[in-house]
């Protein structure tokens, strides 16, 4: 029997050579200031501020537009935690929105209505996550975000490198997006980064001032602080570290590599999984670039992938809607049916193995063992 983990990172020779030229010290430039201009040039934006993980670029982007206490910001009930979980820092408020069935992104219809009925000035704008690695309807959500007037900041840490209509995200109409190079939360993740892009002068100018403490100084020649140093706001220790620099640009660096190999991926999970009983397969456009693989299982999910991982394969959930999770229920005394689309995605939706070192023939043997669970499947 195998063993399919489900995330592997993907390292090669690459990272190991920048992680031990900045072990050497053999440069005296900074793989910080490396990865930004690379992923400046790379989506096409103005200015990048990598930090640490991609929760600490989500709250450092709040902390930007100076989010305050009782502020509101619009998601998907749908999003990871990490997105609620920010905003409560604040003592703001996440306002969930139910989600289309389709590709289950966030529900634009739904998004707007919401803010067509807000009459509260505290409605400050938006948190878009992107599920799977495929984009909503961007034009509409553009048009829909300077029609009210909201911040819009898309969440794509699961999405680097994914265009709409040819171009990439991050490089379009939200005031920020937030990425990371490595798309997996799990607990012994190689290397956690994250970073801002944004097109906005002001936002890049205060993000950069609050991702280490607020200190305005200059530096020597090794990158240590002056004697002298001052600290004119609150701030944050969200700076990204040489070490994980250097491993987070040799990941940019395959992005287009790591993108065609989980296509491919996708296609043999189609291919062989398509008109399976019980099993429905994502629709999903051409740009999407399946950061995960989301399949439907029409009865007993939970028992199903216990089954698949009697067989050696390991599967996810991407996501329990935040309304079901004890907090934000409680918190909110919000009913497991407000957000009925979530709920009934929710109780069908399986994750499969989806990574780039994942090999074909693990691949198939992942599919042999869902045909054959599903072909008994009552």
């Amino acid at each position: 029997m195998k063993n399919i983990a489900f995330y592997k990172p993907s390292i090669g020779t690459e990272e190991l050579e920048h992680i031990q030229e900045v072990l050497e010290n053999n440069s005296d430039s900074s793989k910080v200031t490396e990865f930004e201009e690379s992923i400046t040039e790379f989506i096409g934006a103005k200015h990048a501020i990598a930090t640490c993980n991609a929760t600490a670029a989500l709250h450092l982007a709040l902390s930007a537009i100076e989010l305050k206490r009782g502020d509101k910001i619009l998601m998907s009930v749908n999003a990871f935690v990490n997105a609620p979980e920010v905003v409560r820092h604040f003592d703001a408020e996440p306002i969930f929105v139910d989600i289309n069935m389709e590709d289950m992104n966030i529900d634009l219809n739904k998004f707007e209505k919401i803010l067509s009925e807000n009459k509260s000035k505290k409605l400050r704008g938006a948190i878009i996550s992107f599920v799977s690695g495929q984009t909503t309807d961007l034009d509409r959500l553009y048009a829909i975000a300077q029609t009210y007037g909201i911040i819009l900041i898309e969440d794509a840490t699961n999405a680097l490198g994914v265009t709409f209509n040819g171009e990439r995200v991050g490089s379009l109409e939200a005031d920020m997006t937030i990425f990371s190079t490595n798309s997996s939360n799990g607990k012994f993740a190689v290397s956690r980064d994250g970073v801002i892009v944004t097109n906005n002068e002001d936002i890049a100018a205060r993000a950069r001032l609050l991702r280490t403490h607020a200190i305005t100084t200059t530096y020597d020649d090794h990158g240590n602080l002056d004697y002298i140093y001052d600290v004119v706001d609150i701030g944050h220790k969200y700076d990204m570290s040489e070490l994980d620099a250097a491993f987070a640009l040799s990941q940019l660096n395959k992005t287009q590599q790591f993108i065609k190999r989980r296509k491919d991926i996708a296609k043999i999970y189609e291919n062989r999984l398509a008109g399976l009983k019980h099993i429905i397969t994502p629709t999903h456009k051409e740009e999407h670039i399946f950061t995960q693989y989301i399949v439907k299982v029409s009865r007993n999910r939970d028992v199903f992938a216990r089954a698949l991982k009697e067989k050696g394969i390991a599967t996810g959930l991407h996501y329990i809607p935040l309304h079901l999770l004890s907090y934000y229920k409680n918190k909110y005394s919000l009913k497991i049916t407000t957000f009925g689309s979530a709920l009934t995605s929710y109780q069908q939706i399986l994750s499969l193995p989806m990574y780039p070192s994942l090999s074909d023939e693990d691949v198939d043997y992942v599919c042999d063992q869902i045909i054959e669970i599903a072909e008994s499947w009552v």
